[in-house]
């Protein structure tokens, strides 16, 4: 009997033995699974491991075999990763994770922890050049998953990345917070180029050195919420990267709302970035069934500096995201520095016709058309109240229509539909309809208030506002669309989720920009904002342009295009000649030029030359324009170092162009004393430059019978002979036979 036991016991813990022998092998030997996410130039590169974690295992160039991917993670010698998720794809808050999260959530039983595993992944041709890959995580314990999206557009190196939450639990799930995106990066250094600044101050850059810890860009103003700082940067890696060299990505949220985007060096001195909506005051109560869609964040990554990033998003943004980015644009003459709101029909018939006079294709009538009981004679009153003002308008807006129609030009009208001035029958028969706390004193931004388009009752309004507009003039041919204040005392009297009002007031934005390309698809508009109050691609899908800032001085302009120019084509930017600045008209125009050229000034006070010149550069812009908008940007000189700024636009057949020369410098001598060497030139092609857009009276000092080849301009250069008395000089580029 003691012979029997003693073999029984032997016998179980063989079997013991045997049974954790075959679950050690069988767990070191299973597969990790790649799931490589490719551009033309990059790969990120996920990686689940034996326990299901998902974690970014690389993200850099595109390697040409795939199974080296395997040899990354033994060729870094860091500190140990104690917990397993440090280089998650989608780091959850409350398990194991010890960094930042990328998502934290209160489960419907209390429980605050989240541990997100992979479940399965896929990958979908979308076109012949771009892709969607999808990877499910779902919580180890829980009903509760995340999809992760990523859609990558190959031949412009883009990538797309969301994710949708959704949960199948007994009762509402608290989501803290819910990031769209997270990534890691691997260098020796980081260096963060961001933006700052304020009305008419906008894109003011700066560039540090991340240390370890969290940097956070964010924005908590609820509309306009680009005022004090876009969702726009860059980060190099290992040095600063320049306009040709070095590798940088650049990153931008698709989200017309409050953004956090955070920055964080590890202890194994990483990068994790993570960019999302902001989760300030917007703790978010997910339905059981309901599926919670985060706005995209947009990256590209380059490995020859900051213009071929550049190139990247404007190739994508045309192909792929603006109103007709492949098309043409209106040029215009705004009312509004001519008349601001004291204007009346003669006025502006008078305006009319010096619209055909300057030969541009558009007259803008801006703000001050609208409201009787309170009339919008300053930015006080009337706002919300858009019916034509029978004082100045007797006739109303179809009649202006009618009249640009005899002038052989179009009409366009400024709205800002989101606002209400509390001096407004809108403010006083809809109060219901007012973000603003109840029993709290009104604070105002530019004197108004916003309307709550998480309101189904208020969309309507202000769908019906632009839709009252064409409906009764269908020959209206552009909408300037304004938003010019934030969000104070933050309440809903719609919602029951307070915390949900600054999400919902963007999805319910987009559900009326949607409601009106569906039924307007062609009609241009702008995207004001007071400036950049609103610069990223999720507005810009259902908007033509964008306005870059009220500051229309041209030497600060060239500032502020300088850096929009990173992120936005110039076919987007709305550029105005206007009497800000104390340059020369000539210059005034010369740097509208770089983008969608219009007009904002006083045409019957121009001096005859003036009036000769602006017609004639309206000519000159119309021949080079296609090349402006739809070509690839090259900034050569950059303002911020040196006294004069160059800047390139050159077709895909590299074949024309037209190159911009400032002076930017008032110093003693300054100016292009060095020639300026171009890039993007065929090297085997010959070049003829011409100046033109020349103020009548003036000639060239540039030799228009001389060619040059692509290498000599890109190699040795060409001076375009920018001083004193010669400020502004634009080149025009094409192709010679030799």
């Amino acid at each position: 009997m003691k012979q029997v036991m003693l073999l029984f016991r032997c016998n179980h813990r063989t079997i013991v033995f045997l049974a954790l022998s075959v679950c050690f092998i069988a767990r070191a030997s299973a597969q990790e699974i790649l799931i490589p996410v490719e551009t033309k130039t990059n790969a990120l590169v996920l990686k689940v491991s034996p326990t299901k974690d998902v974690n970014i295992l690389y993200l850099g160039e595109k390697l040409s075999h795939s199974e080296e991917y395997n040899n990354i993670s033994g060729a870094y010698r860091q500190t140990a990763d104690y917990s397993n998720v440090l280089a998650s794809a989608y780091t959850s808050a409350g398990s194991r994770n010890l960094a930042e999260p990328a998502i934290a959530v209160v489960h419907a039983d209390g429980n605050t922890s989240l541990d997100l595993r992979y479940s399965s992944h896929k990958t979908e041709r979308v076109d012949n050049n771009s892709s969607l890959t999808s990877v499910v995580l779902k919580d180890s314990l829980y009903p509760f998953w995340v999809t992760l999206y990523y859609k990558t557009y190959v031949k412009e190196d883009i990538v797309e990345q969301w994710c949708v939450i959704r949960h199948k639990e007994k009762g509402q799930v608290t989501l803290s917070k819910f990031a769209s995106a997270n990534l890691q990066l691997k260098a020796g250094s980081y260096w963060l180029r961001q933006y700052h600044g304020d009305w008419a101050r906008e894109m003011q850059p700066e560039e540090t050195l991340l240390t370890h810890g969290i940097k956070t860009l964010d924005s908590k103003l609820g509309t306009r919420a680009n005022l004090f700082q876009p969702a726009l940067f860059m980060v190099s890696l290992d040095k600063p990267a320049t306009e040709d060299e070095g590798t940088v990505l650049f990153g931008s949220l698709s989200w017309t709302g409050n953004f956090r985007i955070d920055l964080e060096v590890d202890y194994q001195d990483n990068l994790r970035l993570l960019a999302g909506m902001n989760n300030f005051a917007s703790t978010y109560f997910l339905k059981s069934g309901e599926e919670f869609t985060t706005p995209a964040f947009l990256y590209t990554l380059s490995h020859q500096g900051k213009g071929k990033a550049s190139r990247n998003l404007h190739d994508w943004a045309r192909n792929y995201r603006l109103v007709d980015g492949k098309g043409t644009r209106l040029t215009l003459l705004n009312n509004w520095e001519a008349t601001y709101f004291n204007f009346n029909e003669e006025k502006l018939a008078a305006l009319l016709k010096d619209t055909k006079k300057l030969g541009v294709d558009l007259f803008l009538l801006d703000d001050g058309w609208f409201a009787n009981k309170y009339p919008r004679n300053d930015d006080h009153a009337g706002l919300g109240d858009w019916e034509e003002n029978r004082q100045k308008l007797p006739n109303g807006i179809s009649y202006l229509v009618k009249e640009a129609t005899a002038n052989d030009v179009k009409f366009g009208i400024w709205i800002e539909p989101e606002m209400v001035n509390p001096k407004s029958e809108l403010y006083e028969k809809h109060p219901d309809w007012i973000i603003r706390q109840p029993g709290r004193e009104e604070h105002y931004f530019r004197n108004q208030l916003v309307l709550d388009l998480s309101n189904p009752k208020v969309q309507d309004f202000v769908f019906g506002v632009v839709d009252g507009l064409l409906e009764k003039n269908p020959t209206l041919a552009y909408i300037k669309w304004d938003c010019n204040a934030v969000i104070y005392n933050a309440y809903s009297a719609h919602l029951k989720n307070q915390t949900h009002l600054y999400i919902e007031y963007v999805r319910g934005l987009y559900k009326v920009l949607e409601r009106i390309r569906g039924k307007y698809p062609t009609v241009p508009m702008m995207l004001c904002s007071g400036g950049g109050g609103r610069t990223d691609y999720a507005a810009l899908q259902y908007f033509t342009e964008y306005w870059p800032s009220d500051n229309t001085d041209p030497l600060e302009r060239i500032f502020i295009q300088w850096e929009y120019s990173y992120f936005f084509p110039a076919i987007a930017s709305s550029n105005h000649v206007t009497d800000w600045g104390r340059q020369s008209i000539k210059y005034r125009t010369d740097v509208a030029m770089m983008g969608k050229l219009g007009f904002d000034i006083v045409v019957s006070k121009l001096k005859p030359e003036e009036l000769a010149y602006c017609q004639g550069a309206v000519k000159q812009y119309d021949s080079v324009k296609a090349v402006i908008w739809q070509g690839d940007q090259y900034r050569l000189t950059d303002p911020r170092q040196n006294s004069v700024a160059s800047v390139l636009y050159l077709d895909k057949d590299k074949a024309n162009g037209v190159l911009f020369n400032y002076l930017v410098s008032g110093r003693f001598a300054a100016g292009s004393t060095l020639p300026i060497r171009l890039k993007g030139l065929a090297p085997e092609k010959s070049y003829r430059l011409r100046e033109v857009n020349l103020y009548p009276g003036t000639t060239s000092s540039i030799l228009s019978d001389k060619t040059y080849t692509g290498e000599y301009l890109m190699t040795v250069g060409f001076n375009p002979d920018v001083r004193s008395g010669r400020n502004s000089v634009v080149i025009k580029l094409t192709q010679a036979n030799r």
